[in-house]
């Protein structure tokens, strides 16, 4: 078993007398950084100032700085911009105002992993990434519990990193849930991989092409919908709060025959082959090195693809389908 950390085995007091600038107030930027404040934390919020998540920061009780006065002060500097952009703004902001002997944080290895960042050797770096979006990272800490995190030391010149991790672990809420341990390359790797293969890449295409097949049979295109896209949600929900076996208790033995014998015609040999595939893109550098050139190009593929995917005929009778549906009052999407 893993190295698993929770709230006993962490030395809160860790991050006292320090400040923690967070760079970026996205999804998790802003799920992280309230947190931290409300765990006691003194936390500054690094913007561009006069932009929309500027403006958010200050209606949330923030008076935020500009990312290069937030870099300045801090002991522990959070990097929370999307991963194309941290390369920017680390060599043109961070880099140039850090402090001697300031911690850097990443809730995600990419840039480490894939050489776009590389921090001076006198400098801790280390993750803290926690295993849910950002939104889910606040309402569970408002609700008492936590989300599950990562945690990985890719430098500790200090010989503290670790405890530096943890005690932000602790502050964001996951030490309440468990912190595991890993490394940059495990994480990164095993993010992409699962993204691209089961939870995004995978689920979406699978709900798509099941979509396909039953209007394409002559079924009404929204009963195909609640089959094979809405119910997702309630499988998804045994299996989170109990594995596979969970969701066998609750499904009838119809479902249960129909998944064991179906199961394997769908994820074929051929599939699983794929799938190695995905992963070798991975782990040799491949995805990394087109995804960094398709943002060097202004992103050309990556638009006309999502583009392509909200078109998709799905997406229109799912849209009509939600405005009917009571309990998505406020839903528009």
């Amino acid at each position: 078993m893993p190295t698993m950390y929770f709230e006993s085995d962490v030395n809160a007091k860790a991050l006292d007398g320090k400040c923690v600038a967070m760079i970026g107030y996205g999804s998790q930027g802003r799920g992280q950084s309230m947190n931290l404040r409300d765990s006691g934390v003194n936390v500054v919020v690094g913007l561009r100032e006069g932009g929309k998540s500027w403006k958010q920061a200050v209606s949330e009780g923030w008076s935020p700085l500009t990312m290069e006065e937030a870099v300045k002060q801090a002991d522990l500097v959070c990097m929370m911009t999307p991963d194309m952009t941290q390369p920017k703004v680390w060599r043109d902001v961070v880099e140039p105002n850090l402090k001697p002997g300031a911690t850097i944080l990443f809730s995600h290895g990419f840039c480490v992993h894939y050489g776009a960042i590389t921090v001076a050797p006198e400098n801790n770096v280390v993750m803290i990434a926690p295993k849910g979006p950002g939104g889910m990272v606040r309402r569970q800490y408002e609700e008492g519990s936590g989300v599950p995190a990562l945690i990985a030391v890719h430098q500790d010149p200090t010989g503290d990193a670790k405890d530096l991790a943890l005690a932000y672990g602790w502050g964001v809420g996951s030490a309440r849930a468990g912190i595991i341990e890993t490394t940059f390359p495990e994480e990164t790797e095993t993010d992409l991989f699962g993204e691209q293969a089961v939870l995004c890449g995978g689920l979406t295409e699978l709900i798509v092409a099941g979509w396909e097949t039953l209007v394409e049979a002559g079924y009404q295109p929204e009963v195909a919908y609640f089959e094979c896209l809405h119910e997702v949600k309630l499988i998804v929900d045994l299996i989170y709060e109990g594995g596979i076996a969970r969701m066998h208790e609750f499904i009838s033995d119809t479902a249960a025959y129909g998944d064991l014998v179906t199961g394997k015609r769908i994820v074929t040999d051929e599939t699983r082959k794929a799938m190695k595939a995905v992963l070798t893109d991975i782990q040799d550098g491949t995805f990394a090195k087109n995804w960094m050139a398709e943002a060097e190009a202004d992103y050309p593929e990556f638009k006309r693809m999502m583009q392509e995917d909200l078109d998709h005929d799905i997406e229109a009778c799912g849209k009509n389908l939600r405005k009917r549906f009571s309990w998505l009052k406020g839903n528009d999407a």
